[in-house]
């Protein structure tokens, strides 16, 4: 069974380091300025967040990001169209993103680099290497940005969002650092969870894990983390030992908490939001 669930993985790994790489079929006609009437709606979700300024919980998308309120349809922000492949809320209004320029760019470099939105999403700007990364995992703590660039395979930190430290070189579907240590990493591989204890250089197996997809750690003792399968797998002891509370039905894309119960998570074909520590979900948005 766990060779399966391995191979499974394998596979999840390295389409999501080739994903959304080509051009959005359905795009705008260049230089409208805005989506045409055929744009796509909420499809391909990279990446969750929930914004505490208001508590929104925002879906970044191959085709731009999203608002996805409980009981009504997902609405674009704004009238990019961005394939958002990384994406992380930083603070209020505030946001963090990686991936592929919109369509209806011509000319545009093919990798955003670092953007940034200070409007939650509504506009965006270049902060660092535009034209050289894609970051597919992004995470903002103490003070510095963690993002993994799938172009190159390593992990990236900064403490001014300019200036890069190119750090551990493993391939990896997501990653998720301690809210009490900087230099304390759990990162999901095909060989397995591992951790890292010296901000990413280096990442250790680790024994007794199960295999996950998708990551998050919201608080010292708790993670979550999503295996191929969406099975949901917590840890409440800093991913020592793990319990599997729940499921979601289909294959997994996107993971994010918000507090100690609430866990949101997309699939291929919805957003499923869980209000008890992801024992139960609820279908929150079908996808397009």
């Amino acid at each position: 069974m766990r060779r399966g669930i391995r191979v499974l993985a394998c596979l999840t790994l390295a389409t999501l380091a080739t994903a959304c790489g080509q051009a959005n079929p359905q795009q705008a006609a260049p230089g409208t300025g805005t989506p045409g009437a055929g744009s796509p709606g909420l499809a391909h979700v990279h990446g969750l967040g929930v914004d505490p300024a208001d508590g929104t919980l925002y879906a970044a998308s191959h085709y731009g990001l999203f608002t996805v309120p409980e009981g009504a349809k997902a609405e674009r922000v704004g009238d990019r169209m961005q394939d958002t492949m990384g994406f992380t809320v930083v603070g209020p209004n505030h946001f963090l993103g990686s991936g592929h320029p919109d369509p209806r760019d011509a000319g545009k470099a093919p990798r955003l680099g670092l953007i940034e939105s200070t409007d939650a999403g509504k506009s965006w700007r270049s902060l660092s290497l535009e034209g050289e990364a894609d970051f597919h995992s992004l995470e903002a703590k103490h003070g510095s940005v963690y993002g993994y660039d799938s172009q190159t395979g390593q992990l990236a930190v900064t403490s001014d969002q300019r200036n890069w430290d190119r750090r551990g070189q493993v391939a990896m579907a997501d990653f998720a650092v301690s809210p009490t240590s900087p230099d304390t990493l759990l990162a999901t591989t095909e060989q397995g969870l591992a951790r890292s204890t010296d901000g990413g250089r280096t990442f250790t197996p680790l024994t007794g894990a199960p295999l996950l997809q998708l990551v998050d750690w919201p608080s010292e003792a708790s993670v979550v983390g999503m295996a191929p399968d969406g099975g949901v797998h917590v840890s409440a002891d800093g991913g020592a030992t793990w319990t599997r509370p729940g499921q979601v039905p289909g294959k997994p894309t996107a993971l994010a908490t918000n507090g100690p119960s609430e866990v949101f998570v997309s699939t291929s074909t919805a957003i499923h939001s869980s209000d008890d520590g992801g024992r139960t979900f609820t279908q929150r948005q079908a996808l397009n």
